[in-house]
């Protein structure tokens, strides 16, 4: 009887030592949501820039994370790849205590709506360490060689869209396009955009900035910082 209860006191205890650390940090395949640091880290991979069915082709950057080629739909125009479900983000946001807002797409009239979240991305610094990099800096305008300006990265949440159009059923947008963050509305099919417009879009064409992200196929991690609540 005595070795039974002490068996059952250190179940208990086991299990009351494994609930702060569950409370603090969710972890799913691909993504980790730290409750007390209010940040989601993404496992990502930096994107190549060429892909062979494009013959060469480099189009200007759109969009930060997406889904690789072929399934993502905007894979040759991306800083990083991943594989997460971009719903899974979105549920990940709102347990950060997030309601996410309204995105557009083209030429609209209205700015896309949503909650503020900061997004940076862990590089391989000295040592192997990681080094916490804002996404502006990952990008360059090839013909000033300066950063991305900074801008609201919102978290605005998906249209919802008909996976087969002759049917009323919908999906989350974004779980068919994998498109997670994108920075001009060239789709609605995204969790996150910016308060950047289609008009920006005309000239502000941007590239991957070499000299601080590694090299393409490179596992690094994206982050999403969601503010203190006021």
């Amino acid at each position: 009887m005595r070795h039974y209860c002490l068996f059952l006191v250190a179940v208990v205890f086991s299990l009351l030592l494994s609930f702060p650390v569950r409370a603090a940090e969710e972890k799913s395949a691909g993504l980790v949501v730290d409750q007390a640091k209010r940040t989601i880290t993404i496992d990502a991979k930096i994107a190549p820039r060429k892909l062979e069915y494009l013959k060469g082709a480099i189009y200007p950057i759109e969009v930060i994370a997406c889904w690789p080629h072929p399934r993502g739909r905007k894979a040759h125009e991306t800083v990083v790849t991943i594989e997460v479900m971009p719903s899974a983000v979105h549920k990940a946001l709102e347990s950060l205590g997030l309601t996410p807002g309204v995105p557009v797409m083209g030429e609209a009239k209205d700015a896309p709506q949503g909650p503020e979240v900061k997004i940076y991305l862990d590089v391989p610094g000295p040592g192997g360490k990681p080094h916490r990099v804002p996404i502006e800096k990952t990008m360059i305008d090839p013909k000033t060689n300066t950063y991305m300006p900074k801008v609201q990265w919102r978290f605005t949440g998906s249209v919802m869209s008909k996976p087969d159009p002759s049917k009323e059923d919908t999906v989350y947008g974004a779980d068919m396009t994998g498109t997670l963050i994108s920075i001009f509305p060239v789709t609605n099919e995204t969790v996150l955009q910016t308060n950047l417009t289609m008009k920006e879009e005309k000239y502000l064409k941007l590239e991957t900035n070499t000299k601080i992200l590694p090299p393409e196929g490179t596992p690094v991690k994206l982050v999403l910082e969601v503010p203190k609540m006021r």
